[in-house]
């Protein structure tokens, strides 16, 4: 197996690329500019060694505590939960959320294993329990998982006194009633808010 079709299998293994992508990127890669690919090497060979978890709110950062837990202008008395460091860039991305956030680092999965020790749990009751939280968003995925963490946090949090909410699910902007199913059309007349 040459060099090329090493990186092509390589390629092939993450997330979201196929043996058809992981060939293209490859090819592209021969043909790019030898700055770039350069730059791309050290970036790879660097990520496992600079960026690391936060040791606050768990999110992927090249310094500790991250840039969102030292902002003297966030809002310190909310704290958003998500599944993944991925979902804090989106949440973010939207601009609504000014509090702090805090990543589990996955959802309680029975099937594959994962139970509430295995995620970030621990570390968020401690933090709401030290006082200064006035609210915790559940922002976890609307999946069997998501829901399931999202049940267990409540239970975990009930004896802090700290209202706990979760974000609404609905139908999306554009969106057509005929074409929603059943559970997100359910979800957006549980979820309605005043006009």
């Amino acid at each position: 197996m040459n060099a090329l079709e090493r990186l092509v299998g390589n390629l092939a293994r993450l997330p979201g690329l196929g043996k058809k992508s992981a060939s293209r990127i490859a090819y592209y890669l021969l043909r790019a500019d030898e700055t770039l690919v350069r730059a791309l090497a050290e970036d790879l060979g660097l990520l496992r060694q600079t960026i690391h978890a936060c040791g606050v709110c768990g999110a992927y950062t090249d310094v500790d505590p991250c840039g969102i837990c030292t902002d003297s202008h966030r809002d310190r008395s909310s704290i958003c939960v998500v599944e993944e460091a991925r979902d804090v860039l989106t949440i973010e991305s939207i601009h609504e959320h000014r509090g702090l956030y805090h990543v589990l680092m996955g959802a309680i999965s029975p099937i594959d294993g994962v139970g509430p020790d295995n995620l970030r749990i621990a570390s968020l009751v401690e933090r709401v329990s030290k006082g200064g939280i006035r609210e915790v968003i559940l922002a976890t995925n609307p999946t069997v998982e998501g829901e399931t963490t999202a049940l267990y946090l409540v239970k975990a949090l009930r004896d802090s006194g700290v209202p706990v909410s979760r974000i609404a699910f609905g139908l999306p902007v554009g969106g057509d009633l005929e074409f929603a199913d059943k559970q997100t059309l359910a979800r957006s007349f549980r979820g309605r808010n005043a006009f």
